[in-house]
């Protein structure tokens, strides 16, 4: 459960972060006015005054993508016994022909989904 956690559920949640807020629409990091109240009441004008002005979202930006560039996929060898490295090596090579199994469903969608592909998923959670 731990292992999934830090991992693959990390990355389902994470890994699309500069993907989605990449446009600043998609979810301003701040609002300078609060929302509309009633509908038909939003302009062009005032969704623009609403937004951020263009330093902050550069900054946040910038930090999502931070977030995304340095997120580490070290490979520490923590066992150096054969029993555990033969199964390691067993686990990465399923790993291996699952990341082929999503890649070649990708190929057949209009918009691929890889985040959960396991040579995308992060080994931890470390920023």
């Amino acid at each position: 459960m731990v292992m999934f956690t830090c991992s693959v559920q990390h990355a389902a949640i994470n890994s699309g972060q500069n993907d989605y807020y990449g446009l600043m629409l998609n979810g301003p990091s701040t609002m300078q006015k609060p929302p509309p109240t009633k509908k038909g009441e939003a302009t062009e004008a005032s969704i623009m005054e609403a937004l951020p002005d263009t330093q902050t979202t550069s900054r946040i930006m910038g930090l999502v993508l931070l977030f995304q560039k340095f997120l580490l996929d070290f490979h520490e060898e923590y066992f150096i016994e054969e029993g555990p490295c033969s199964e390691i090596q067993k686990f990465q090579e399923k790993l291996k022909a699952l990341s082929k199994k999503i890649e070649d469903r990708n190929k057949e969608l209009p918009l691929p989904y890889k985040y959960l592909d396991p040579k995308f998923v992060e080994c931890s959670v470390d920023i």
